[in-house]
C-alpha cells in the first residue's frame, strides 16, 4: 500500500474536503483504475476511471476499513463502472463528431512517439494475456495492476480466495508455458 500510516489522515482530509488529500487519493489510485479498466477491455478507461472517483467522492463518507479495504472498495466501483459502460456501449451506437474540439485533442492526445510506445506495451499485454479465461485475466488484473491482496481480488469478483488462488495459478502456469515458447 502506497499511503500506508498517513492513510487514516488522508481518508479523513478527504471526507471533510481537502483538495490535498483528494489529490493524493486519486495519485495514488489513478493509474492502477485505468490500466485494470485498460485490460479489461473497458470501452473508455478514462472516462470510467473519472466516473469511479465521482462514485468514491459520493460514497466515501459511508466507506469503513483500512487502506487494504479502500483499494478493494475502489476496484469493485470501477468493476461496475466498466460493465455499465459495456452494456451501455452495446445499447447505444457510437456517435462520432466530424469537427473534434482541436484544443482538447492537443491538450489530451499524446506525442507519436508515446502513441506508439503505448501501443506496443498494449499489444504485448494483450499478446501475454490472450488465451486465458475472462476470470483469470481479470484476477491477474486486479492482483498484478490494481496491487489487490487474494482476498481483495475475492471481494471484488464475488469469488472465494481458493478459487481466486486457484485461478491465478493457472493464469500464471499458463503465461510461463506461453512465455518459453516464445524463446
Amino acid at each position: 500500500m502506497t499511503l500506508g500510516t498517513a492513510f487514516d489522515s488522508v481518508l479523513a482530509a478527504a471526507r471533510t474536503g481537502e483538495e490535498w488529500a483528494w489529490t493524493r487519493l486519486y495519485q495514488d489510485l489513478a493509474g492502477p483504475v485505468r490500466g485494470y479498466l485498460a485490460g479489461r477491455g473497458s470501452p473508455d478507461p478514462e472516462d470510467e476511471a473519472a466516473d469511479t472517483f465521482l462514485h468514491i467522492a459520493r460514497g466515501l463518507s459511508s466507506f469503513k476499513g483500512d487502506e487494504a479495504d479502500f483499494r478493494a472498495w475502489v476496484f469493485s466501483i470501477a468493476h461496475r463502472r466498466m460493465v455499465d459502460a459495456h452494456r451501455k456501449a452495446g445499447r447505444r451506437p457510437q456517435v462520432t463528431s466530424d469537427e473534434p474540439d482541436d484544443r482538447l485533442m492537443r491538450e489530451t492526445v499524446p506525442s507519436a512517439e508515446q502513441q506508439a510506445l503505448l501501443r506496443d506495451e498494449a499489444k504485448a499485454a494483450a499478446a501475454l494475456l490472450e488465451g486465458l479465461s475472462r476470470d483469470q485475466r481479470e484476477i491477474l488484473l486486479l492482483r498484478v495492476v490494481g496491487e489487490l491482496s487474494v482476498r481483495e481480488t475475492a471481494e471484488v469478483m464475488g469469488k472465494s480466495e481458493s478459487a481466486v488462488k486457484v485461478s491465478q495459478h493457472r493464469a500464471l502456469q499458463s503465461l510461463r508455458v506461453r512465455l518459453a515458447r516464445r524463446m
